[in-house]
């Protein structure tokens, strides 16, 4: 796996890595992490920049609205297993 680069944003922490043909597009906020896996057949050019144009407002927004709801389907799980 390679590390391509650290983008930077004030809520999340955004890592491209490429891996197997693929981009992988981690997000990152406190002990959650989402990943995208993007094809570079996919792509029109096979590059970074193209992952990059992703990011747009849109998307990221709709990406760190799901980590309030991952933190709490997991806390609901540990509740139900009185783990918490």
């Amino acid at each position: 796996m390679r590390h391509v680069a650290d983008i930077p944003h004030p809520a999340v922490k955004i890592t491209l890595l490429a891996w197997n043909s693929k981009f992988l597009l981690k997000l990152e906020q406190g002990n959650f992490e989402q990943t995208y896996k993007i094809p570079e057949l996919d792509l029109l050019t096979g590059t970074d920049a193209e992952v990059r144009e992703l990011l747009d407002d849109e998307f990221l927004a709709a990406a760190i609205a799901r980590f309030p709801a991952m933190r709490a389907d997991l806390h609901a799980a540990q509740a139900r297993q009185e783990l918490r």
